[in-house]
């Protein structure tokens, strides 16, 4: 995974589910909230967060191999083990060549051949780094990036193929900003002390990279100095993070010779010729940034364009070579960014790898072993109680009219479920894997997901697939598919427990199937229609009632600051925050139909209504490193954990009823204050 690629796991739709249990745990659970970890000398109408979950955070150690610690991180680790389980088995079974077992068995074990793969140094990338010093001028580098299967495109030129916005039934490719491998575009900019750190530690990393393969430090630092320029170069084209999420203006279909004129140094009929991108039609996301990235090749030296592209290259491929490369990347993306005191153990890496590259594979063993079809089955009854509370409020809703409010209807009922895992699997037959080639084997799925990507252009969309693997502990909503997904990974205790009481279910993987269904009608989400279509089919005095009370929910969020006073920001979170706030509602809603609900029975000493709070503000129990927060807080749309959980109660009149918040505590606001969106 290189610079360019996110390792958040701050995620927006957070759901997990007592699919079974883990073959090492024999007794069943009988506790499902913990008291030990809150904090109750805070008062809960000031800090509710901190009241549960305070005494764990200041007790609470985060791992040195981790940016941060606490649920998510967890159940993430305890898949890991889950995973290592499977694949130490297959690595031993000996099985059939081109078998499932085979091919995730083989591919982790070649992963854990450090032997081999110490033999090997850097020899793996020396084929490549040749044919890129052998580049002559800026168009030869176009057809190099665009020729490479393995990475067509390299760092500069980012795409992906997906449904078109506004004609959901085909695929499209659709080109996006990228070459930068800081964050985001102000961390080429910003003057401050801890920017400045981050830039000089990059050129650092890049100059140790250069090292490794031969070069002298001074060759190596003028390099690095080229290479950072450059890319601040790209930076000054690049919109801002918040700016991405404006789905209109971010909409732009070209026919390819009509490109050609927006971005005459970049031959696009060529290119994507080349690319095996059999269209007439793409979509271009920040055309700026292509207009920016074809004069500056056309003016940039051909050695400093091959030194972009060869530190791409290493850089991209640095966690798959020997120990030197391995620690000179963790220095930097691991440290420095993200605050890690240690490297992570090797099998966690390997790991993971088997599941980003052959996850559908290791998925269907996966499932096998971990999730039933009895979860899917209670899991898609927990997703209609959800559908149902949502749309009695859509029903309800006193600003919305009824024209918009029939059409909303519609999409809400047209919502797909997907729960756990594909109904058919993808098809890995062309990734040939070699018990000795961890680097080859890498190569290979690379090639098999390019040639994949490639050969859905212009083809009709599959509704079936998934955007995640089954191991995957996270959760989505697709606007254009009008779809939410819950992989089996994430389907697990400790937000949710057959044997928990509603309360603790409603409060945790209650509140997140709201937060998914939210997403779909977000600030984003509401311009999609039920088919996927990107389309107005608000009345406008609708929707500008809703901008209105987004804008609140802006302006509430910028109020917020960690740091040393470093601001959230309101816009770049707002459809997370929306999501959280009405997924809160949502969830509670469905727990009033519960029979716990109507009870005054208390557990641990609290009211079933205090019992859903308390739940959900268990789900994010979460701390993180200064300097991952630092990033998250600049790139990541979703707020730190504490604002996810104090951000929405402060909004929400059942929580003040339940904690009795008062007046002249800092979360409450009066009634005529309080943000309500759905």
């Amino acid at each position: 995974m290189n610079l360019r690629e996110s390792l958040l796991l701050a995620v927006g739709g957070m759901l997990l589910f007592a699919a079974c249990k883990s073959e090492k745990e024999e007794t069943a659970r009988t506790v499902f909230f913990d008291k030990t970890g809150m904090d109750t000398t805070v008062t809960p109408g000031n800090d509710f967060f901190s009241y549960v979950n305070g005494t764990w955070i200041k007790n609470t150690p985060i791992p040195d191999d981790q940016s941060g610690w606490g649920s998510f991180y967890i159940l993430y680790e305890e898949n890991q083990k889950k995973t290592r389980a499977i694949l130490e088995e297959a690595a031993a079974a000996g099985a059939a060549k081109g078998s499932t077992e085979q091919k995730v068995g083989d591919f982790f074990a070649s992963g854990m051949d450090t032997v081999a793969i110490e033999q090997k140094g850097y020899e793996p990338l020396k084929p490549e780094l040749a044919k890129i010093a052998a580049l002559q001028d800026y168009k030869q580098a176009l057809n190099y990036m665009a020729a490479d299967e393995a990475n067509r495109g390299g760092a500069l030129f980012g795409f992906y193929v997906n449904a078109d916005d506004r004609r959901s039934d085909i695929n499209r490719i659709n080109f996006v900003q990228a070459g930068l491998s800081l964050p985001e575009k102000e961390y080429y900019f910003k003057t401050d002390e801890e920017t400045k750190k981050v830039r000089a530690a990059f050129v650092t990393y890049i100059t140790r990279l250069f090292t490794l393969t031969g070069l002298d430090s001074t060759t190596a630092r003028k390099k690095a100095d080229g290479i950072l320029a450059f890319e601040t170069n790209l930076a000054k084209s690049h919109k801002a993070a918040a700016d991405l999420r404006d789905p209109i203006r971010n909409y732009h279909k070209y026919a390819v010779a009509d490109l050609n004129k927006v971005t005459p140094n970049i031959d696009w009929t060529t290119l994507l010729s080349t690319m095996t991108a059999k269209t007439d039609t793409v979509l271009v996301s920040q055309p700026e940034y292509y207009q920016a990235l074809g004069n500056l090749l056309a003016s940039t030296p051909i050695d400093v364009i091959r030194d972009v592209l060869a530190f791409d290259f290493i850089d991209n491929n640095a966690s798959l070579l020997s120990k030197p490369f391995v620690l000179a990347k963790f220095e930097f993306a691991g440290k420095v960014l993200s605050g890690q005191k240690s490297l992570s153990e090797r099998w966690k890496r390997v790991a993971d790898n088997t599941d980003n590259y052959l996850g559908e594979l290791l998925g269907q063993v996966w499932v096998k072993k971990y999730f039933t079809p009895e979860a899917k089955e209670r899991m898609l009854t927990l997703v209609d109680n959800l559908q149902k509370a949502y749309r009695n409020r859509i029903e309800k809703l006193d600003w919305m009219s009824p024209e918009t409010k029939k059409v909303a209807l519609e999409k809400l009922d047209g919502i797909t479920r997907k729960i756990g895992y594909p109904d058919k699997w993808k098809d890995y037959s062309d990734v040939e894997i070699k018990r000795d080639d961890y680097f080859g084997n890498i190569q290979s799925a690379r090639r098999h997901n390019n040639k994949e990507n490639m050969g859905k252009i212009e083809k009709p969309v599959d509704r079936s697939e998934w955007g995640m693997t089954p191991p995957t502990v996270n959760a989505y909503a697709n606007p254009t598919f009008n779809e939410i997904v819950f992989p089996a990974g994430i389907l697990q205790f400790p937000f949710f427990d057959k044997d928990a009481d509603d309360a603790i279910n409603y409060g945790g993987i209650g509140m997140v199937i709201g937060h998914e269904l939210t997403h779909l009608f977000d600030d984003q989400g509401r311009q999609y229609d039920v088919k996927g279509n990107l389309r107005d089919w608000w009345q406008k005095a609708d929707a500008d009632k809703f901008t209105a009370k987004a804008n609140q929910v802006v302006n509430q969020y910028n109020g917020y600051t960690v740091l040393n006073n470093l601001n959230l920001n309101g816009r770049l979170t707002l459809g997370e925050n929306l999501a959280d706030l009405g997924g809160l509602a949502i969830a509670y809603d469905a727990f009033k139909l519960t029979d716990q609900w109507k009870s005054d029975e208390k557990i641990d000493g609290f009211t079933p209504q205090q019992r859903f709070f308390l739940g959900f503000a268990q789900i994010w129990r979460t701390k993180i490193r200064d300097e991952a927060l630092r990033v998250r807080v600049q790139a990541d749309p979703h707020s730190p954990a504490k604002f996810r959980v104090n951000g929405p109660l402060s909004n929400f009149a059942p929580f003040y009823q339940a904690f009795n918040v008062k007046p002249g505590e800092k979360l409450y606001k009066p009634e005529v204050d309080q943000t309500r969106v759905w």
